[in-house]
């Protein structure tokens, strides 16, 4: 049985209404130690503003310099390679996507690929909620990942007639989405995807006794991968590994998730495979993600065990293997909502991407990451960096930012970026909804840099 007393080595967006409540709770028991101030200080300079709710960014591999920002509310702008972000969308999906709402949502268009023959294909990738029509009759939203290609005659602009739909995934709530499609250095499409919605893994829509999260019939709560270049819509590749198991859907590559909501692969080193899974009330935590993982949720939030009851009262005990017989997966970092004397850390973590760029030596190698802000109802965000020692440990420093209040954001950090030359991006708002211009995005540097 597991004990909540575990190895700690921290010191979606996700948001639901009992973050909102206890965010401002301070935390009991023995949380791992808050993250520590780091000597790596970083600038902020604006390159693309007046957008809403930039979440992502994408590079297509064709040398041109170009970043494609992923705006929540339904629209891809391209930011050349002179650093003007084009008015027109190069892709605009709002009029195929549920309605928002101004006040606060996680739904909206969520991720973008391209795919790596981008360059003579013309194909890319997307992830955005769609209305559920009667095919999903009782779901609140179907997520939809599909297939686009660039215009024939304008390489600004998508084909808007051009979408396939390769996966439609039912979800029951409006919250946890996931919203990551990546491809690996396999060749292969990668998704994040939400457990669905709600609280604690229980709601309606979610499988009683084991949640969405370790059902592995189910897509919710799951990293996938597919096949897109074999097959119609797509295939299975032949090593995914619930293939062979009775019963489970076998685009599962990884089980176990809330809301992994941003994702990675690291472009040097093995390629390892990032994620920062966003928690309940009490932690937050990062993973690396192998194939075949279970990394843990509902079972343990962090490497605490969850109390679907109680979600600010861990449970003293719970079992190290998942119902499917997988044996859970310790995160690599996790980090506690509160900090000491009161103080707030965080509230939902944000993935990034581990730094191969020439501008930051210092931070060479290390995992570069952020914080949707310390509680919602600030704008606080925070970025952070974590270092592998020798023995696979990782420790977790907020990265101080130059000239900015407090040496924080002083906005909602939505999303990071990462371009051709494995430099760094941070998208920003200071609204809590999808609406106004208050998006920014930022590229990081060093200071005095």
């Amino acid at each position: 049985m597991r004990h909540t007393s575990r190895r700690v080595t921290a010191p979606g967006r996700d948001v639901t209404l009992t973050v909102l409540a206890s965010s401002l709770v301070l935390m009991g028991g023995c949380p791992p130690p808050a993250p520590v101030p780091s000597g790596e200080t970083i600038t902020l300079e604006p390159v693309a503003e007046g957008l809403t709710s930039p979440l992502t960014m994408a590079v297509p591999p064709d040398g041109t310099g170009w970043r494609f920002i992923v705006d929540q509310i339904g629209t891809v702008r391209i930011l050349d390679a002179s650093g003007a972000l084009i008015t027109t969308p190069f892709l605009d999906v709002r009029s195929r996507m549920v309605d928002l709402n101004p006040t606060y949502d996680e739904r909206g268009l969520l991720g973008m690929a391209f795919h790596p023959q981008y360059a003579a294909n013309g194909r890319f990738f997307v992830m955005y909620n769609a209305p559920p029509g009667p095919s999903a009759a009782g779901s609140e939203s179907v997520l939809h990942i599909s297939e686009f290609q660039v215009s024939a005659n304008n390489p600004n602009v998508a084909d808007p007639g051009s979408e396939r739909i390769l996966l439609a995934i039912p979800k029951p709530q409006f919250n946890h989405n996931g919203g990551t499609v990546v491809f690996g250095p396999d060749g292969f499409l990668y998704i994040s995807v939400g457990d669905g919605g709600g609280a604690n893994d229980t709601s309606p829509g979610h499988t009683p006794g084991i949640g969405n999260g370790q059902d592995i019939s189910k897509l919710l709560g799951k990293i996938l991968r597919i096949d897109v270049d074999t097959g119609a819509p797509y295939a299975i590749p032949p090593d995914n590994p619930f293939v062979n198991t009775p019963g489970a859907a076998p685009e599962i590559w990884a089980l176990g998730f809330r809301n992994p909501y941003r994702m990675s692969f690291d472009r040097g080193g093995t390629n390892r495979l990032f994620a920062g899974d966003a928690g309940q009330d009490l932690f937050e935590e990062v993973n690396i993600v192998t194939r075949g993982g279970n990394y843990g949720w509902f079972i343990r939030e962090g490497e605490s065990c969850f109390n679907p009851d109680n979600a600010g009262s861990p449970l003293p005990d719970c079992p190290d293997v998942g119902p499917s017989g997988v044996l859970l997966t310790d995160p690599i970092i996790v980090y506690p909502h509160g900090g000491p004397a009161g103080s707030l850390i965080g509230s939902v973590v944000v993935g990034g991407y581990v730094y191969r760029g020439s501008a930051i030596p210092a931070l060479q190698g290390q995992y570069v990451f952020g914080d949707y802000s310390s509680t919602l109802f600030i704008t606080d965000g925070v970025l952070f960096a974590s270092r592998e020692s020798a023995d696979g440990q990782w420790d977790l420093r907020e990265l101080p930012v130059a000239g900015f209040p407090n040496q924080r954001l002083g906005r909602f950090v939505l999303g990071l970026g990462e371009d051709a030359a494995g430099e760094l991006y941070v998208m920003t708002t200071r609204n809590l909804g999808p609406v106004g211009n208050t998006g920014v995005v930022y590229r990081i540097g060093p200071a005095g840099g």
